[in-house]
């Protein structure tokens, strides 16, 4: 009788939320299906759980308005997305790292593209044309290129015509630009040979590089423990250059960052 209480008073107590280890939820901005997402963040929800000594269970939003939305609501503990998406979740979220890729390290630059015989040859041409953005979210297919141009004294859907790529894709501003369907597009700077395969060569050309915004970030809840950010911080930022997290997500690396680092994208939100 003494084992069956005994027994019956550990299950309670393990299973109290006082004694039990709660999963932290991971989740991603999407970029293509749900099954896709779990794929790119398992390497990363292995690395995060085995550091903080607790599961870490991935979460599958439909799209970014979810995603964004369970932000908000504080039921994400740690998520990876787009520099606009962090501001706008900031009060909730802070930033350990930013992802880098490529050359540019962490810092993402757009490029305006254009037909050769489109007579733009200067950034004051597009004023009065059609421009072909990837979507009005993105880093380096919009807002890289609308703080280029605010300097310059142009006012993006003032100046000249916005639209919005199909599925928020670079090779589909490629292709419109390249068709004659668009005037001009903003694609980011590794993109312009995203659609080499569907285009005549040479039917675009790059008019300029626009401003460095920050890349992606991974952001925790600012409910999260010092300790445990500055650990997850220092974890992230010397992960090796071949770990599984990086060829998963299609980056180079992850670098330390602050909050501060993407004031630059705050000042771009109308």
């Amino acid at each position: 009788m003494k084992n069956i209480i005994a027994a019956l008073i550990a299950i309670l107590l393990y299973a109290s939320p006082a004694f039990a280890i709660e999963a932290l939820l991971l989740a991603m901005q999407p970029s293509g299906p749900p099954e896709r997402q779990a794929t790119l963040l398992a390497p990363l929800a292995e690395k995060l759980s085995a550091a903080l000594g607790a599961p870490v269970r991935i979460v599958l939003p439909q799209n970014a308005a979810e995603h964004e939305a369970e932000l908000l609501r504080g039921r994400i503990a740690i998520s990876y997305q787009s520099p606009l998406t962090y501001v706008r979740a900031s009060d909730r979220h802070e930033v350990l790292v930013t992802a880098a890729q490529g050359k540019n390290g962490s810092q993402r630059r757009g490029i305006i593209i254009v037909r050769p015989e489109s007579g733009i040859s200067k950034i004051e041409e597009l004023r009065g044309k059609k421009v072909m953005i990837v979507s009005r979210s993105s880093a380096g297919g919009f807002l890289s290129q609308k703080r280029s141009l605010r300097e310059q004294g142009l006012e993006p859907g003032r100046d000249f015509q916005l639209f919005e790529a199909a599925a928020g894709r670079e090779e589909n501003v490629i292709i419109s630009v390249s068709l004659g369907d668009a005037d001009a597009g903003f694609i980011s700077e590794e993109a312009l040979r995203k659609a080499d395969c569907c285009i005549v060569p040479g039917s675009v050309v790059e008019l300029m590089k626009t401003a460095p915004l920050p890349g992606w970030a991974l952001s925790v809840s600012r409910e999260l423990p010092q300790e445990q950010k500055e650990s997850l911080r220092t974890m992230l930022s010397q992960l090796a250059e071949d770990d599984p997290v990086f060829k998963a997500l299609g980056i180079t690396a992850f670098h330390a960052a602050a909050d501060a680092d993407y004031d630059a994208v705050r000042n771009l939100i109308d």
